[in-house]
C-alpha cells in the first residue's frame, strides 16, 4: 500500500477538522445531547467509516479493504468497552450530565493522541525488527486474560492514580461550571472537572495499550490502523449518549472482547513463527508450516464474535429483569414493613 506523504497531510488535517468542527458545533456551549441528535450524528460517522472502507477496497484491493473493516470493527468494540470505563469514571466523580460532553471530547482527543503515538512507535518496530509480533502477541494474550477475569473490578475514580494525584493537587469539593481550576481566598485550586480528565486520560493511556498490538495484528499497514482508530472514535461521544443504558446491558462485552483479543494474540504469534529469525527459535529459521490465518476469516471471526456478545448479553439481561424487579419490590415492601 503506498500511501504518500501528501496522502497522511491530507488525512490527518481532515481528522483534526472534524474534531475542531465537533467542539465548536456541539461541545464548546454546554448541554446534554439530544437521542435524536446523537442518532443523526453517530450514523453519519459510522457510514462516513463505512464509506472509507469501500474506498480503500476500490482505490488499493480489497485485501487492505478487508485488512481496515477488520480494524475498524475492533477498534469500534474496544472503544464502546472504553466508553463503559468512562461512564464509571464520570459516575464515580459524579460529572453533570451538560458538561460530560466536554470530558467525553477531551477524552476522545488524548486517545486519538496516544494511539497516534503508539502506532507510530508499532509501526518503526515491525519494520525493524519481526521478533516483536512476538512481544505483541503475547501481550495480548495477556491483555485478553485481564478482559476477560478482571474487568470492572476497579474503580477508575478512586484507583491508586488518582489517589496519588488528589495528594499533590489541592482539590475543590464542588463543581464550578466547567472549569478546570478556580482561586479561592488567594488560593488556586483544581476542580472534579480536571480531576475526571486527568483519570480518563490515565484510562487511554491503557485502553491504547490494548488497542495498538490488537490492529496490528490485522494489519502491518500504518495508514489502515490510523484510519481505523480515527474513525473508531470519531462519533464516540454521541454514542455515549445514544446507548448509555444499553452499556449496562452489555455484560458480555468484555468476554466478547477477550475472545478477539486472544484470538488476534494467537494469529500475530502464528505470523511471527511464520517469519521467525530469532537465533534461540528452529535456529532462526522461519517456521513455514505455521499456518497464516487469512484476513476474510478474521473478518469474519470478529464480526460473528462481537455479534454473539451483544446478543446473549440482551438475553440475559432481559431474563434478569424480572428478578431484579421481584427483589427490588420485596425490599420495598420490607422497607415500608419496618417503618
Amino acid at each position: 500500500m503506498n500511501i504518500t506523504p501528501l496522502v497522511w497531510i491530507i488525512t490527518i488535517a481532515v481528522t483534526i477538522a472534524f474534531f475542531v468542527y465537533e467542539f465548536y458545533a456541539h461541545v464548546r456551549k454546554p448541554h446534554e445531547p439530544t437521542i435524536g441528535e446523537s442518532a443523526r450524528w453517530s450514523a453519519f460517522y459510522i457510514g462516513l467509516a463505512l464509506l472509507f472502507g469501500v474506498g480503500i477496497g476500490v482505490v488499493s484491493g480489497w485485501t487492505y479493504g478487508g485488512e481496515y473493516f477488520a480494524g475498524y470493527l475492533t477498534e469500534k468494540a474496544l472503544s464502546i468497552d472504553n466508553l463503559f470505563v468512562f461512564l464509571l469514571v464520570m459516575t464515580g466523580f459524579a460529572v453533570p450530565k451538560i458538561y460530560q460532553q466536554k470530558v467525553l471530547m477531551i477524552g476522545i482527543v488524548i486517545a486519538l493522541i496516544l494511539r497516534g503515538i503508539f502506532i507510530a512507535v508499532g509501526a518503526a518496530l515491525i519494520e525493524n525488527f519481526s521478533w516483536v509480533f512476538y512481544l505483541f502477541g503475547a501481550l495480548l494474550l495477556v491483555l485478553a486474560y485481564r478482559q476477560a477475569f478482571a474487568h470492572g473490578e476497579s474503580d477508575p475514580a478512586n484507583g491508586r492514580f488518582m489517589g496519588f494525584v488528589r495528594r499533590i493537587l489541592p482539590v475543590t469539593d464542588e463543581y464550578h461550571e466547567d472549569r478546570l481550576t478556580v482561586r479561592k481566598d488567594g488560593r488556586r485550586f483544581v476542580t472534579p472537572m480536571l480531576l475526571t480528565i486527568i483519570a480518563i486520560g490515565f484510562v487511554d493511556l491503557i485502553f491504547a495499550v490494548d488497542s495498538i498490538p490488537a490492529i496490528y495484528g490485522l494489519t502491518e499497514e500504518a495508514y489502515i490502523v490510523f484510519t481505523a482508530n480515527a474513525f473508531a472514535l470519531m462519533g464516540l461521544r454521541q454514542l455515549y449518549f445514544l446507548i448509555g443504558g444499553l452499556l449496562e446491558r452489555l455484560v458480555y462485552l468484555a468476554q466478547g472482547l477477550a475472545v478477539i483479543l486472544a484470538f488476534i494474540g494467537v494469529k500475530l504469534v502464528l505470523h511471527a513463527m511464520h517469519v521467525n529469525e530469532l537465533p534461540f527459535i528452529n535456529g532462526g529459521e522461519p517456521m513455514l508450516w505455521a499456518p497464516e490465518i487469512p484476513i476474510w476469516f478474521s473478518l469474519l471471526f470478529i464480526g460473528a464474535t462481537i455479534g454473539v456478545a451483544t446478543a446473549a448479553s440482551l438475553i440475559k439481561t432481559r431474563r434478569d429483569r424480572p428478578a431484579v424487579a421481584a427483589s427490588e419490590t420485596t425490599a420495598a415492601s420490607s422497607d415500608a414493613l419496618r417503618d
